[in-house]
């Protein structure tokens, strides 16, 4: 089997890599496209062959859109793959556009909802989508979502995007730097953490605040420390993109609310030694996948997220975390201040949340999952190939 994928970026998306090199694994001949960058030695170096493109749409630059359609479409006349796999919605637009006259399997495997979340662009989506069309889902909420918005459930699969667990288990280096001592605290404070990068908010789909709900947390916080004064946060994780500004009204924003109590780490190259100095990982995001919730479940830290996307499907409340209304900081409050009170109940919930990331996420049972939707695929594009010739 040839698989071709189509990656916009090759800066970040490691889950892309982790995905492709199970399937070089597996005996699948993999390729990408994807425009130059520090990736691109990560894909070779797990055996995928890489093609110099770049697989998304230009809105601004139909000239531009055009070429890259004619060169994507060039591109799958050399490699003759039995698949097209796109991960981003850009590119998968771009991938219907380059193949409109060829008739070939193609699927879109949905990294985050965030588009079926809004009515135009999921219904450009949808109703792009044609009869070559096929949909991997990345949680469950992504799944049913496209069966509830008329898909046809023979289209549509399930494959979360894997990871390797000794990417957060790297307990011989926990010690190395010490996380009471960068943020200044005392032994008895009680540290809530957030490890994400910050979006600035995007207006023209209505957003008021940052995706991954920096904001929420600052709030939920000063709600908490009314009561508990011991409390600190720590955000860890620096502005993605062009989102500078937006980073530093941030920070403005959490002295005006925690003064001091709250502190900004930046990027780093730490995450898998702080998480384990963590009392409590939160994850207020508006919109998400699985997110950094598998980070701290692997990390064995107590974890508190909200009640979207593929959360629920790592979260049950009470058993492997907490949960919290979306977009509501006296919910994430009331959740903070139960973790607090309650942390023995919370060390176990950390062991049993564990327990159920290792079945869910694992990278090689997740590589599967896609090679067996690929096979799925070929199998009823050729069948309704053949009822349409008889």
């Amino acid at each position: 089997m040839k698989v071709l994928h189509l990656v916009k970026t090759a800066v970040g998306a490691s889950w892309a890599v982790r995905q492709m090199r199970e399937l070089v694994r597996q005996g699948i001949e993999v390729h990408v496209a994807m425009p130059c960058g520090p990736m691109r030695q990560a894909y070779k170096r797990v055996g995928v062959k890489c093609h110099r493109l770049s697989p998304e749409l230009a809105p601004l630059r139909p000239h531009e859109t055009l070429h890259r359609a004619n060169a994507l479409s060039r591109l799958v006349e050399t490699v003759s793959p039995d698949i097209v796999h796109s991960h981003f919605v850009s590119s998968t637009l771009l991938m219907r556009l380059a193949l409109r006259n060829k008739r070939i399997p193609r699927i879109f495997h949905i990294p985050g909802p965030l588009h079926l979340e809004h009515n135009l662009y999921r219904a450009i989506d949808i109703k792009t989508a044609n009869r070559d069309d096929y949909y991997l889902a990345s949680c469950k909420w992504t799944q049913n979502a496209l069966m509830r918005f008329g898909m046809e459930e023979n289209r549509v699969g399930l494959a979360y995007y894997g990871v390797t667990a000794n990417e957060f288990q790297k307990k011989e280096v926990t010690r190395t730097v010490n996380l009471r001592t960068l943020i200044n605290a005392n032994n008895d404070d009680f540290i809530v953490g957030m490890v994400a990068y910050f979006y600035a908010p995007k207006r023209f789909l209505g957003q008021k605040r940052g995706l991954k709900g920096h904001e929420d947390l600052i709030d939920a916080i000063a709600l908490v420390r009314k009561k508990y004064k011991n409390l600190r946060c720590v955000f860890i994780g620096g502005p993605w993109g062009n989102a500078n500004q937006y980073f530093e009204s941030v920070k403005h924003y959490a002295a005006e609310r925690l003064g001091d109590h709250c502190s900004f780490l930046g990027t780093r190259k730490d995450v898998p030694a702080l998480y384990p100095q963590i009392d409590l990982a939160v994850h207020p995001s508006h919109s998400e996948n699985v997110g950094g919730a598998v980070e701290s479940l692997y990390s064995q830290v107590p974890t508190l997220t909200t009640n979207v996307g593929g959360f629920p499907d790592l979260i049950e409340q009470g058993v492997t975390g907490l949960m919290a209304e979306a977009k509501n900081p006296h919910s994430l409050a009331e959740q903070i201040e139960y973790a607090y009170t309650n942390r023995p109940e919370m060390v176990l919930m950390a062991q049993r949340g564990l327990e159920k990331v290792s079945k869910i996420m694992d990278v090689s049972k997740n590589g599967l999952e896609v090679s067996s939707f690929y096979e799925h695929v070929i199998k009823h594009h050729r069948e309704a190939l053949y009822e349409k010739a008889s």
